[in-house]
């Protein structure tokens, strides 16, 4: 197919539920003014767990949208996919029953219902198989989440679940912004989501040493490209959006909040934990979104970076960024992490979110408890700790995934 041909792809509607806001007014007033939406873990007894803090959802009632025996049909990572995806369908005011075929659901999950899987084992073990329910199946799996969301609003175009781990909510955008500019979709609800705090996740990633254990200061804890930093705080949460072809989105007038210009994908091919030392996967990853994008680096303004505050992490990301964009003069970079924890296979879709109204409000949000700089991180602007008013036009967003999956996604602002 030839260049000339592909269609543009702009966002039309956008959803949130997360550690610092239930809708997308309430995440992005909180974002921009800083707010930590860490604090101890309630979900269960973190008594034997050397981490006990977490980026928990505060006051989600799914009930409040959906019928209550639906609801408890389903696991919680698809309660707030469902959720997200109400609020960002609404926005959106697509008609999808119009041409239900060419309107997608594309939604990836990390490890999709840690919870059913828990509590169904637990069953087992006290009960026998007879007390395990005939839905654990169904409820479990990845996806289950662009399913329901696909059932519940009559979308029969592409269905799909990319899981990549930490990478999953990127991936799914990429994924749709592909289909939608090859013609094969009008438009696609599409995003990522995580519910996983549970003890069995928790116990995993503590046995990993990957967690922060500052548990005496929660919202303190998560603190990206700082010295400081001694692992990532988990986060729960959705991020969703309605990606739709541009003409498709004017013919019915719809407000268009950005236009995804650029995607890419690529793996480190190192280790099923650690990123590459020397960064070249997320490295190559950005040049490769760029030449999509049929941009240079100088022309990107903000990048929403992976920044899990991770000792590793946060180091090898800064110096691939600082690679790419040497000709950029102090470009700006901040982690959003550190206000919602790490949502996991979620975070792609909201960090995406993140940067789309950063282009939109002119508003950069902050990497907040930033205070002392890591030598061994490149020396960048992180927003630190206040967001800051500028007018931009491009934005990159990062997401790093376990395996050595990296994705890289461009917006661009639409005037």
């Amino acid at each position: 197919m030839q260049i000339n041909s592909l269609k543009r792809v702009v966002i039309t509607g956008l959803g949130a539920v997360s550690p610092i806001g239930n809708t997308i007014s309430d995440f992005w007033e909180n974002l921009i003014n800083g707010v930590s939406g860490i604090d101890v873990v309630t979900q269960f007894d973190t008594t034997n767990f050397p981490t006990k803090i977490g980026g928990q959802l505060k006051d989600f009632d799914p009930c409040k949208f959906f019928e209550k025996k639906a609801v408890h049909r389903m696991a919680k990572f698809c309660q707030l996919a469902m959720v997200a995806s109400y609020e960002a369908v609404l926005s959106s005011k697509i008609q999808i029953s119009e041409n239900p075929q060419r309107v997608g659901v594309i939604i990836g999950s990390g490890i999709g219902g840690f919870d059913v899987i828990e509590a169904q084992h637990t069953a087992l073990i006290n009960g026998g198989a007879n007390r395990v329910s005939p839905l654990t199946i169904p409820m479990l799996i990845p996806n289950m989440a662009s399913s329901q969301v696909s059932i519940y609003f009559g979308a029969k175009g592409a269905n799909s679940c990319p899981a990549t781990a930490c990478a999953s909510g990127a991936n799914a955008i990429g994924d749709s912004f592909r289909l939608i500019q090859l013609g094969l979709a009008d438009a696609i609800i599409t995003g990522g989501t995580e519910a996983g705090i549970t003890p069995l996740s928790y116990a995993g990633f503590c046995s990993a040493k990957t967690m922060s254990r500052k548990n005496d200061n929660p919202s303190k804890s998560c603190r990206p490209f700082d010295i400081d930093r001694d692992g990532f705080v988990m986060g729960e949460g959705s991020g969703i959006l309605i990606l739709e072809e541009l003409e498709h989105a004017k013919k019915r007038n719809a407000k268009i909040f950005a236009e995804i210009v650029g995607y890419a994908i690529t793996g480190d091919g190192y280790h099923i934990t650690l990123p590459d030392p020397e960064g070249k996967g997320i490295e190559n990853c950005m040049k490769l979104a760029l030449e999509d994008a049929n941009l240079k680096p100088i022309d990107i303004d903000y990048i929403n970076a992976h920044g899990t505050s991770t000792k590793i992490n946060d180091k090898i990301e800064s110096h691939s960024i600082k690679k790419v964009f040497a000709e950029k003069d102090n470009i700006m970079v901040s982690s959003t992490k550190s206000m919602t924890g790490h949502l996991l296979g979620a975070a792609g879709g909201i960090e995406a979110i993140a940067s789309i109204l950063a282009l939109q409000n002119g508003i950069i949000p902050p990497t907040i408890n930033y205070e002392t700089p890591d030598p061994e991180c490149a020396l960048l602007d992180y927003v630190p700790n206040i967001s800051k008013e500028k007018n931009i036009n491009f934005a990159m967003s990062n997401s790093i995934g376990f395996g050595g999956h990296n994705v890289s996604l461009i917006f661009k602002k639409y005037i």
